[in-house]
């Protein structure tokens, strides 16, 4: 538009005659209007354009948040599919703490110890956590308790910082055969006759012993990352006679075939070697025969499918159990079900009903999406606390109450 205002400057002053220049005049003003006209309509249509551009990159922008915030609540709502995590929890339960029964600030009534700790809530994850103070002490149950050949053990850990070492960020987790199980200080440093130890410290590693060397001792570890401080992680084993398998979250961190020595009975879980908050500790025997029981029963009654206190969304480390279900359910393609949820009687029958209805949807979601199992072949319901199979007066008692139970149709 300047290179038009010179243009015209330039032209007035040749001298022409005035005639001339009076027919130029309006010649050159009526194209310098119009230019100027089109110039104009043209900044116009471009700030518009602008204008319309970053309206849509705002509404871009906003549909992404959007749709971020729906695949994170889808995320939230389904399971993590891994190949490897293969865990399945036990049936009967031998064994649960959740510390729900406690008072903060308390030492929890079942258990010992040789150092310190006491039950707390965190900002790190919901509940009621024995945060294990002394990394220098020993922790076990106070009662000792039998293990058979196959079972599970399952518990939430959080290491801490220790206060005496700050670069110390781990624990450790052993399952011993002792003729002392009241005793924490017998064999302090390789406690028991024989012990398999998972150390979650400066690396993840293990060590099989016994003390009279009748077996050879056996050990390794794994380049997996270290257990950070702060965070919550999800340690389920699984015992099979001579074979144990360990797993952090949904990977499969060791599978061991000949470590737990045939010719000691165990009967001794201790924390020591460091600083942790654990919660949810349940140890369980006798794996559910899914097909047999749904098949030829009728009934299975799940307890390997686990949900957050107060929510409805199945957690990963149910992925094992109920990639089991779908697993009879595509061997049998003319079986229907009906999943049934449960809860314990803490909160108020109104709450607890719709939360077991929840679940229960939630459980037939995670069939649907993550196996492909036909949804017209499930029903839900849910029956809130109004159909317990125990008093709920102990927390093994309540945590028989928490369940899913699948019924053929």
């Amino acid at each position: 538009m300047k290179k038009l205002l010179f243009v015209f400057v330039l032209i007035l002053a040749i001298g022409v005659t005035q005639n001339t220049q009076a027919q130029l005049w309006d010649k050159l003003k009526k194209e310098t209007e119009k230019k100027i006209e089109k110039e104009v309509e043209k900044q116009i249509e471009g700030e518009e354009k602008s204008a319309e551009n970053e309206k849509d990159t705002t509404q871009s922008k906003d549909n992404k948040v959007n749709e971020s915030d729906t695949k994170e609540t889808e995320q939230n709502t389904q399971l993590i599919i891994s190949s490897k995590y293969d865990f399945v929890p036990g049936e009967k339960i031998i064994f649960f703490d959740d510390f729900t029964a406690e008072n903060i600030g308390d030492f929890p009534v079942q258990w010992n110890t040789t150092g310190s700790g006491e039950v707390v809530t965190t900002n790190v994850a919901e509940g009621r956590w024995f945060n294990i103070t002394n990394s220098r002490g020993a922790t076990t149950l106070d009662e000792p308790i039998t293990l058979p050949d196959n079972y599970t053990i399952e518990f939430d850990a959080i290491p801490t910082k220790d206060p005496k070492d700050n670069n110390n960020t781990g624990f450790s987790f052993s399952i011993l055969s002792t003729t002392k199980p009241k005793d924490l200080i017998y064999g302090l440093a390789r406690p028991g006759e024989a012990a398999i130890r998972f150390g979650f410290e400066y690396s993840n590693s293990y060590i099989a012993y016994d003390n009279d060397n009748s077996t050879p001792e056996i050990s390794g570890n794994e380049d997996q990352p270290r257990l950070l401080a702060d965070r919550k992680y999800r340690i389920s084993i699984w015992v099979q006679k001579e074979r144990i398998r360990l797993y952090v979250g949904e990977e499969k961190l060791f599978d061991l075939p000949k470590v737990m020595f045939k010719k000691f009975k165990y009967n001794m879980i201790r924390f020591d070697r460091g600083t942790a908050m654990i919660a949810n500790l349940r140890i369980a025997t006798g794996l559910p025969d899914m097909r047999s029981k749904l098949i030829t029963e009728g009934k299975l009654v799940s307890y390997g499918i686990y949900f957050d206190v107060n929510k409805d969304v199945v957690k990963p480390e149910s992925y094992g159990t109920i990639k089991g279900i779908a697993d009879v359910l595509k061997e049998n393609p003319t079986v229907k079900i009906k999943i049934v949820g449960h809860t314990d009687s803490d909160g108020d029958d109104k709450s607890n009903l719709d939360l077991s209805k929840r679940r229960a949807a939630s459980v037939k979601d995670a069939l649907i999406k993550n196996f492909s199992i036909d949804a017209a072949r499930i029903e839900t319901d849910g029956k809130g606390e109004g159909a317990p199979i125990a008093p709920n007066d102990s927390g093994v008692n309540k945590a028989l109450n928490r369940r899913v139970e699948f019924i053929k149709l």
